[in-house]
């Protein structure tokens, strides 16, 4: 269980479970911003637009995260509001995914200019290295089309008879087989750590 990290590496526990409630938050923001770019006023009445990430997440996800290392989020929208619904279903569903790839390719850039001694010495590059590589890992798993992550509704969305599987009271069944494929996670992970060390060669 994550929770062994605190006895384990504290330092390393409480990095994480910072880097993944902040990251998270922004996720969920970026689904509530293109939601009302496209016409949805929901995550404003519900009160959705703020960095508390108790709003965004409830303390049972935080509390998960900090016993098992997953944790989740959830922004209110109503696609019946959006201008046009397929696409405002893709842009809003691909919008928190994006925010984590963005964090990531920023973190990772600080970490190049970290090389090149432009930043001060006092900033932790292992901190923000982690940072880099949860985001990234968090965009690779979010894409997955797979019910009820935001890449399952982007894709039944160019594929339409993939919506039936989202409807089912089933879907659920997907996400726990995904935890169980083994050496999933640190598949992504290793993807991410390529993409990093790319932006950092280039």
């Amino acid at each position: 269980m994550f929770i062994y990290t605190l006895t384990e590496d504290p330092i390393l526990f409480f990095r994480i479970v910072a880097i993944v409630i902040f990251s998270i938050t922004l996720h969920e923001l970026a689904h509530g911003w293109a939601a009302i770019s496209q016409g949805d006023d929901t995550p404003s009445k519900t009160g959705h637009l703020t960095l508390n990430p108790v709003v965004h997440m409830g303390w049972q996800s935080i509390i998960f995260l900090c016993i098992s290392g997953i944790a989740w989020g959830q922004m209110p929208v109503n696609p019946s509001k959006f201008r046009s619904a397929k696409l405002g279903n893709i842009l809003v569903s691909a919008a928190g995914p994006l925010s984590n790839l963005a964090l990531g390719i920023l973190f990772t850039i600080v970490i190049r200019l970290y090389y090149n001694e432009i930043l001060p010495e006092f900033l932790s590059v292992e901190f923000i290295a982690l940072a880099a590589r949860l985001n990234l890992t968090l965009f690779l798993f979010n894409l997955l089309p797979i019910p009820p992550l935001d890449g399952f509704h982007v894709f039944s969305e160019i594929i339409p008879p993939l919506k039936i599987f989202g409807e089912s009271q089933y879907s659920i069944f997907g996400l726990m087989i995904l935890f169980m494929i083994p050496g999933l996670g640190e598949g992504l992970r290793q993807i991410a750590g390529m993409i990093m060390s790319f932006i950092i060669g280039i």
